[in-house]
């Protein structure tokens, strides 16, 4: 399993527009992706591709959230999507 951290950087955090632009490039990243908040147990990582599951982390800006994949093509998603949520969401 792959493993990656990311900054929020939307400046309201992953409401729904940035959450929206989110799942939608996890459910077309081809691999099962899971995302939670640093220091959350493992097992309560959510399903990327669920924007209600999204909004229900309560990520806000400046959150650190962890990132997790697994199968062939993980790196490449995982990357994509830190870079994605590194990015202010708000601002485009």
């Amino acid at each position: 399993m792959t493993e990656r951290t990311a900054t929020i950087a939307s400046r309201v955090g992953l409401h729904a527009r940035p959450a929206g632009i989110f799942v939608a490039a996890a459910r077309k990243a081809g691999v099962k992706v899971t995302i939670g908040l640093e220091g959350e147990p493992a097992d309560d990582a959510m399903d990327a591709t669920s924007i209600l599951s999204l909004i229900s982390l309560g990520a806000a800006n400046g959150d650190t959230v962890v990132l997790r994949a697994e199968g062939e093509g993980a790196d490449d998603a995982l990357a994509s999507l830190v870079a994605l949520l590194e990015t202010d969401l708000d601002a485009e």
